[in-house]
């Protein structure tokens, strides 16, 4: 369940356009132009959601084993038959790209990259 937020609700217009938006006192010191409605930015975004990036390791190292399995079993290192090599590529394949994706973002969130944060990775 979400936990509720400190956030200051303020009445929407009635119409899309933005002359029937009521503004506040508050509002007019900002500036013209300036709408709520635009300016959100939660600390969710700031919290590390340690479990999705742990799946995503565990996806991605999954991923990896599973498809140096079916390389091994097509390169006739390991023994097998190429129908097993085939389900064990697309199952790591099935395991490696959200792993890769999502350990990516945890990357480059971590490094503090532009345009990257953790609120990007879901939270289980």
């Amino acid at each position: 369940m979400a936990s509720r937020r400190n956030v200051k609700y303020s009445r929407l217009g009635d119409g899309e356009d933005d002359e029937s938006y009521n503004y506040t006192d508050a509002d007019n010191i900002r500036g013209k132009g300036y709408d709520p409605r635009f300016e959100y930015t939660p600390k969710s975004l700031d919290k590390v959601p340690w479990k999705s990036i742990l799946l995503a390791l565990f996806l991605l190292s999954l991923g990896c084993l599973l498809l140096v399995l079916s390389i091994f079993i097509l390169t006739d290192h390991m023994g097998g038959e190429r129908s097993q090599a085939y389900g064990l590529f697309a199952l790591g394949i099935i395991a490696f790209l959200p792993g890769f994706y999502e350990t990516r973002i945890a990357y480059y969130s971590w490094r503090g990259a532009a345009g990257y944060r953790f609120g990007a990775i879901p939270d289980y």
